[in-house]
């Protein structure tokens, strides 16, 4: 049975889950609590101390988008990668532009930590950090959001994708920030999240869920 070793809430950590789920791939939770991600045992897994690391019969593999490409690779069920080049070409590229400009400190990060990460592991809200991360929260939501044109079910067409996994993910965690939801209430974003809401991947991997298993 494949391991994932991730701290419950990360975005990253719930695609890696949502992959699986998919796929129909068993897996196991290891739940790290914040910090553990820093310790010798987990850098070993990953030497930038990030989540999910998976591990799969002594297989050691980390990077999100890898994880859920092997995944996609060893699973059942349909695949997470369309079939058409230039659909799979914007699935990639929305995978890239979430983590180069909605995943970073320009973008996002700040805004979602303080707004729904730190209240829910009792940590302090900074203020200041949310109102300097609003303008490129709002651009980095505007660039993922061009990609839903309200024609097509899902980021890269037709067929769910593992674009819709990781940026559903995020962009999912970002509509529990007020600020969040206001930056998506005018685009396709909210009726894309309720189309991956309603799998159930997605539904037993909210926040809510896990700590609920835990």
């Amino acid at each position: 049975m494949i391991t994932i070793h991730t701290i419950i809430g990360s975005p990253f950590g719930r695609a890696a889950m949502i992959a699986a789920q998919e796929k129909q791939i068993p897996y196991r939770i290891n739940a790290m609590a914040p910090g553990q991600n820093r310790s010798p045992e987990h850098l070993a897994r990953h030497p930038y101390g990030k989540v999910p690391a998976i591990e799969d019969e002594g297989f050691v593999l980390y990077e999100t988008p890898a994880i859920i490409g092997y995944f996609d690779r060893i699973g059942s069920g349909a695949s997470l990668t369309p079939d058409d080049p230039k659909a799979a070409a914007r699935m990639d590229q929305a995978i890239s532009a979430l983590e180069c400009y909605f995943f970073s400190h320009s973008g996002a990060i700040p805004l979602v930590f303080n707004r729904v990460v730190a209240p829910g592991i009792g940590l302090p809200v900074d203020e200041a950090a949310v109102t300097a991360s609003l303008a490129g929260a709002r651009k980095a939501t505007e660039v993922l959001a061009s990609f839903l044109d309200g024609r097509r079910p899902y980021i890269a067409g037709e067929s769910f994708s593992r674009a819709d996994i990781l940026v559903g993910a995020h962009l999912d965690m970002l509509s529990e920030c007020p600020e969040g939801a206001e930056m998506i209430r005018d685009t396709e974003v909210p009726t894309w999240l309720a189309r991956l809401r309603a799998r159930p991947s997605f539904a037993s991997t909210t926040w809510a869920e896990l700590r609920k298993a835990a």
